[in-house]
């Protein structure tokens, strides 16, 4: 096959790789506050959960994917860019090491509800879409990571770890607000648009 008739490439867009880098650069800033231990729980309470929400309900699936990709990168080559300025493969190793993991499923899993949504999701859908991938999925993950690293029962973990609904609930509330007022300022700022501009190999 000659060079004229190979299939043309996608390029990866410069806008898409400032989006992701932005909220990359998000998810560590939110973390800047510092972290929360509350009851002996050896996972902190932080905000950087909230940054995973908005990555999954304005960047959609992959792109949000990338932009936690992109952090936890950054984190093992030793960057201390989590809460309480931790970095390092240790935290891979540590009791909350399934929570981080479980950014990169939940962020996709929020934006793929989202697209979902067409071009004006609903404040529903993107509640619905932060509470099973930002929590769901992120606890999922986590717990039994966090149950196999401390020794503890995955119902202790469990009971330990709702102490995090509360402050979870209320990101994932403030973060679809977020969401869906960028997405009425800015409709390319909804995942679906940009889907289709993909499939259209627009930009």
């Amino acid at each position: 096959m000659t060079d004229e008739q190979s299939p043309p490439r996608r390029r990866f867009p410069a806008a898409d790789v400032a989006r992701v880098s932005v909220f990359a650069a998000l998810i560590a800033v939110l973390g800047m506050p510092g972290a929360l231990n509350i009851f002996g729980d050896a996972v902190p309470i932080t905000l950087q959960t909230l940054g995973v929400m908005l990555a999954g309900a304005i960047l959609g699936t992959w792109r949000s994917a990338l932009a936690v990709v992109v952090l936890l990168v950054l984190v093992a080559a030793g960057l201390p860019l989590l809460a309480g300025g931790r970095g390092g493969l240790g935290v891979f190793t540590g009791p909350s090491a399934g929570f981080l993991i479980g950014w990169l499923p939940g962020a996709a899993l929020t934006g793929w509800i989202v697209e979902r949504g067409g071009r004006t999701p609903s404040t529903v859908r993107l509640v619905t879409a932060c509470l099973a991938g930002g929590v769901g999925v992120v606890y999922l993950c986590g717990i039994p990571v966090q149950a196999l690293v401390t020794g503890l029962s995955l119902g202790k973990t469990a009971l330990l770890s709702a102490a995090f609904l509360p402050g979870d609930l209320a990101k994932a509330v403030l973060a679809s607000i977020v969401a869906r007022g960028t997405q009425r300022a800015y409709p390319d700022a909804v995942p679906a648009v940009h889907r289709e501009r993909l499939r259209a190999g627009g930009r």
